[in-house]
């Protein structure tokens, strides 16, 4: 535990959302169960296997006294999250959750929801990723595949993307992509599809082509997407949904899978783009293993006199 308390004892003040403490990442012995983190004015300490009141107990004092140096006079709020044996159980420690509840990440603005469910909105291991595509994206038709709540489009249409195209079957995610937007003051370019992607892709190729792809799937969802299988379905199609010179981002969390395992795919399905990068993921999820860590790949169409020829 020692670990977790001398990071909360370096907390600094700052007004996005981010993550405090890795243990998931393996770099601290006795506390790979462990993640803390902030989605301000909120703390969220969440371990994937019981922890003791004992120790709870001594978490709330280092909150407590790091808070009070920090933010002299706010109150305290942290919730608790434990998720053991396909079993979640969230509670509010102290303090309260703001509803609606609205975190900002450089600039931009999102709802979280940290008292619902294991997703709480906003992934923050893929800032960089968003950061990517504010950066990238100026001037383009964006399609967002597994769109959930639609943070990249949000970040495609702050770096000037011209209309984002989200793609998601989950309503209740979509609902919330779709009050995102306004948050950011943004009235327009977005649209909404909620549909299971394998079985729209009529429509989605007729919105095409596209100067930017993101695919980010879940690794494993039964009945929807199992990335071992139907990522290549996705690959494939890559291709026809390009723009000449036209980025693709395709991302991955799953432990079990390396980057090779998108790289020898993509090889396979879609051997006409060629790979630039793997984005570095934030500093606040170092793991002992980059090939357990957040896997986001940046490939790109060939320009139009090479596909010509």
């Amino acid at each position: 535990m020692q670990a977790l308390l001398e990071a909360i004892a370096r907390i600094e003040p700052s007004t996005d959302a981010r993550r405090i403490f890795h243990g998931r990442g393996g770099l601290h012995p006795g506390c790979e169960a462990w993640a803390l983190d902030v989605y301000p004015p909120v703390w969220l300490f969440t371990s994937f296997q019981p922890v003791a009141d004992e120790a709870l107990a001594t978490i709330h004092g280092a909150l407590t006294a790091r808070w009070a140096q920090i933010a002299p006079g706010e109150p305290l709020n942290w919730v608790f999250q434990c998720r053991h044996e396909g079993r979640t159980d969230t509670r509010l420690m102290t303090g309260t959750v703001p509803e609606p509840h609205v975190v900002s990440e450089r600039g931009a603005r999102y709802l979280v929801h940290l008292q619902k469910g294991q997703n709480h909105g906003l992934f923050l291991d893929m800032a960089e990723g968003r950061q990517w595509v504010r950066d990238h994206a100026q001037g383009h038709k964006v399609l967002n595949l597994f769109a959930y709540t639609c943070a990249f489009s949000v970040a495609a249409l702050l770096g000037g993307a011209k209309q984002v195209v989200n793609v998601d079957m989950s309503a209740g995610a979509m609902a919330v992509g779709q009050q995102n937007h306004p948050l950011n003051g943004l009235a327009a370019g977005a649209s909404f599809l909620t549909h299971d992607i394998f079985k729209t892709w009529g429509r989605i190729t007729r919105s095409g082509p596209y100067g930017l792809v993101i695919i980010d799937p879940p690794s494993f969802q039964k009945g929807s997407f199992v990335a071992t299988k139907d990522y290549a379905r996705l690959m494939r199609r890559l291709p026809e949904l390009l723009r000449p010179d036209g980025h693709a981002l395709l991302c991955l969390n799953a432990p079990e899978l390396s980057t090779s395992f998108l790289q020898d795919q993509m090889r396979e399905c879609a051997p006409e783009l060629f790979f630039e990068q793997r984005l570095s993921n934030p500093e606040t999820f170092a793991d002992v293993s980059a090939e357990r860590a957040l896997k986001v790949l940046v490939y790109r169409a060939p320009p139009v006199n090479k596909a010509a020829a």
